[in-house]
């Protein structure tokens, strides 16, 4: 009888460490999957593709981190059913978004700030370059625009956390010339999902930092303006 007792405590203590074992596995699972998705807004950790100064420069930012962000606008994978060829980006004004188009009918899609209605762009450009933590020289509109709301503005502001251009810009061109519009960074992300910009599109720099690192020079920008919008993406 204590033989039997025993072997009976032995398999229920053996049932209960493979329950345990299971559930920790599935855990662990669960997380393993939720960190190689990769594309919803990470919390406080660290991007893959962040540099030595992507650390230094985000570590105290001057602003609130992109995890504020509504659900809506943080960065995830969607359906994608337009024509772009992968690789491609497309920024829908009217819905404050930005896709990068990926294989397979699907898109990363990024909440982003968009021009005013009167500033909005349309159209189609390329990338022209690529630049990480990029100065800022305002233009004059923008001098005579903000200067009253804000202060004189610099002539020019070299890249860091402080600066609007946030952690990185893809410059915009069309027939070889820079057409002045910009997808960077912000340092006020609360501004995420608002039209509010002098015409350039603003992601998080966290969000910013990630299309960078896909794109590349040469990459066709498809930009819709106010009336259009994508309707396919969920």
């Amino acid at each position: 009888m204590l033989k039997k007792t025993y072997c009976m405590f032995l398999q229920e203590h053996s049932n209960r460490a493979a329950g345990t074992m299971l559930l920790v596995r599935g855990i662990v699972f669960l997380l393993g999957g939720l960190l190689l998705g990769g594309c919803m807004q990470s919390g406080a950790v660290w991007d893959a593709n962040f540099t030595a100064r992507d650390r230094r420069e985000l570590a105290n930012p001057p602003y609130q981190q992109a995890w504020i962000i509504p659900p809506a606008y943080q960065r995830q994978i969607v359906q994608y059913d337009r024509k772009e060829p992968p690789g491609s980006i497309l920024v829908d004004t009217e819905a404050r978004y930005v896709y990068y188009v990926l294989p397979e009918g699907k898109a990363i899609r990024y909440g982003a700030i968009v021009g005013e209605d009167s500033q909005a762009p349309s159209g189609v450009a390329t990338v022209g370059r690529k630049e990480e933590w990029p100065g800022w020289t305002p233009t004059e509109d923008e001098k005579r625009r903000l200067g009253p709301q804000i202060g004189p503005l610099p002539n020019y502001l070299k890249g860091g956390a402080h600066n609007p251009m946030g952690a990185r810009a893809l410059y915009l061109y069309a027939d070889g010339k820079d057409t002045l519009y910009r997808i960077h960074g912000t340092n006020n992300p609360t501004f995420i999902g608002q039209a509010i910009s002098s015409g350039c599109v603003r992601l998080t720099n966290e969000d910013v930092i990630d299309l960078y690192s896909r794109v590349k020079i040469g990459a066709r920008v498809v930009v819709l303006g106010p009336a259009s919008r994508v309707a396919s993406a969920n």
